[in-house]
């Protein structure tokens, strides 16, 4: 809590001045005070009023107060108490790692109104200027502007969005992830099957054999694999937030979908489940048939971090010399590149789960039956 004191006309005369705060409109408050003595008595005097303004409790004001004098800060608070919640956990917690160590005690202070176009700018390219990455500007302009215009819808307008026009330093050009080759992807299955980790074996297979993203395969239930007809059901997502992992269901409708794996990765699958059923059993544990495959929890009641097979992989790949550019999210690429040639446009579409303007997923049987010859063509490439 900030005070003053100021020397009147007369000597021995002190003025004081203790902060309140802000009033429901926002307008700043101080108290005022007189204080006749020497001036060590009145710094005493200023001392004690600001010792029971602190022990005073702050008035409660419900919600926040939309003029030219909100500041960024104030934006994001306001949108972390409205609407903060639609986004993911994993979005939710990276957005508040970078609020409190890019914004909070930088542009945050600012006032919107305040701050132009080019303080944005420079601002971002400062940030650049530092280390920071293309993806983490990216991210912080997208809170600002997002934080920003909804400070303008609840403003009525009175506040604008200096973020809108505001462009991102650019970048230097990073090459884009690079889709292994055929011989490339059966080298690496090789690897894996002589380095006897089944569970990391299972997982790349799985997505070089679909492309599923490796939440998707973290995601998948026994009950999602038919292992008498190969189909697969893909209707959920691990992410990562604050509190730790969780399942959710995809942001997109087209990304849930059936698809089908050829016969040796559905062996392998299976080899998979009765590892997991024979540890659940000399746990004295039971499999119930949501439980998750690739779990390292023995009862398979929890999902795995993702980035536990980034990681392994990685260790993998110093290991038996792969190249370091083949990356797990390579396997996607593989797996939409040999598709190009194989399937139709929307079929490609369908399997990948990719979400479009122009296509819908609700396909005939036709494409059920396409997708499986997919699926049978990619498995004799493979193996």
């Amino acid at each position: 809590m900030a005070g003053s004191i100021r020397l009147r006309k007369q000597p021995n005369v002190w003025e004081l001045r203790v902060y309140l705060g802000r009033d429901a409109s926002g307008k700043v408050k101080h108290r005022y005070s007189t204080f006749i003595g020497s001036k060590r008595d009145a710094e005493r005097e200023l001392a004690r009023q600001l010792l029971l303004i602190d022990e005073t409790p702050a008035p409660v004001i419900e919600g926040t107060k939309w003029n030219k004098r909100t500041t960024f800060n104030e934006a994001i608070e306001a949108w972390r108490e409205n609407g903060w919640e639609d986004l993911s956990p994993k979005t939710q917690m990276a957005y508040q790692q970078l609020w409190n160590k890019y914004i909070r005690e930088n542009i945050g202070t600012r006032s919107i109104s305040a701050t132009g176009i080019y303080e944005v700018e420079r601002y971002l390219r400062k940030l650049a200027d530092g280390g920071l990455g293309e993806s983490g500007i990216r991210q912080i302009r997208a809170i600002l502007h997002r934080s920003c215009k909804l400070a303008g819808k609840w403003s009525n307008g009175a506040i604008p969005n200096p973020i809108s026009g505001a462009e991102r330093p650019k970048s230097p050009r990073r090459d884009p992830v690079r889709a292994p080759s055929v011989t490339e992807v059966r080298t690496i299955l090789s690897a894996l099957e002589a380095s006897g980790d089944l569970r990391l074996h299972a997982f790349c297979r799985l997505a070089i054999a679909t492309g599923m993203r490796r939440g998707e395969i973290a995601a998948l239930r026994l009950n999602d694999i038919d292992f008498v007809t190969g189909e697969l059901r893909v209707d959920e997502g691990v992410v990562i937030g604050s509190g730790g992992v969780t399942v959710k269901t995809p942001k997109t409708a087209v990304s849930i979908r059936k698809l089908f794996v050829d016969q040796t990765t559905l062996d392998l699958l299976g080899k998979l489940r009765d590892q997991q059923l024979a540890l659940a059993a000399r746990c004295e544990l039971e499999l119930s048939d949501d439980a998750f495959l690739f779990s390292f929890d023995p009862g398979c009641a929890t999902p795995p971090y993702p980035d536990v097979f980034s990681k392994n992989f990685a260790k993998f790949r110093t290991d038996y010399a792969i190249p370091k550019d083949i990356h797990l999210h390579s396997f996607r690429h593989f797996a939409a590149t040999f598709l190009d040639a194989l399937v139709s446009e929307r079929q490609k579409q369908a399997r990948m789960g990719w979400s479009t303007t122009h296509m819908s997923r609700h396909y005939t049987d036709v494409v059920s039956d396409e997708d499986k010859r997919a699926a049978e063509a990619i498995g004799e490439v493979l193996s």
